[in-house]
C-alpha cells in the first residue's frame, strides 16, 4: 500500500505522536490487574504471527487481552472516517480489521482464551472480566 501524502502539516504531525503501546487505556488496567495480586506480560509477540503483539498476556493460562483503539481497529460506536485520503484510509483500517480477526481465530486454534476490549470500556470492568476469564481457565486447567 503507498504512503498517503500528508493532508495537512498538523495531521502529519498528529499521526507520528500516535502511541501504538502502553496507552493510557492499557496502562489503566493494567494496574487494576496488578493491584489485584495478578502477574502478566505485556507486548508479547503471538506465538507464530511476525509483527503482532499481544497487549497483556497471562502465558500459563493462555489468556490474550488486547486493548484496541476505536479508531484504528473499527470501534461500531466510535470510528470516524478520515475525509482526506479517504480510500486509502478505508483500505487501510479494514485490513487492521481482518489482522485483529486473523490474530484472535490464529490464537483460539492454538488454545487461547482471546479477550478483546475497546479503549472508551471502563478499566474496571475490563480487569472484571479478565479475572473472570482467568478464574475459568484455572478451573478448566485444575479439572484436566
Amino acid at each position: 500500500m503507498p504512503q498517503p501524502v500528508p493532508s495537512s502539516a498538523s495531521v502529519s504531525a498528529r499521526m507520528s505522536r500516535q502511541g501504538s503501546r502502553d496507552t493510557a487505556p492499557e496502562i489503566a488496567v493494567r494496574r487494576l490487574l496488578h493491584a489485584s495480586g495478578l502477574r502478566y506480560r505485556v507486548n508479547v509477540p503471538v506465538p507464530g504471527m511476525a509483527r503482532r503483539t499481544i497487549d497483556i498476556v497471562f502465558p500459563r493460562t493462555k489468556v490474550a487481552i488486547f486493548l484496541d483503539g476505536c479508531f484504528w481497529h473499527g470501534c461500531p460506536q466510535h470510528a470516524t472516517q478520515p475525509k482526506s485520503n479517504a480510500e486509502w484510509w478505508r483500505a487501510k483500517l479494514d485490513k487492521n480489521m481482518s489482522r485483529d480477526t486473523e490474530t484472535t481465530g490464529h490464537l483460539q486454534d492454538q488454545g487461547w482464551t482471546v479477550l478483546r476490549f475497546w479503549e472508551h470500556e471502563s478499566p474496571e470492568e475490563v480487569a472484571a472480566q479478565v479475572r473472570a476469564a482467568l478464574d475459568r481457565r484455572l478451573a478448566d486447567q485444575a479439572g484436566r
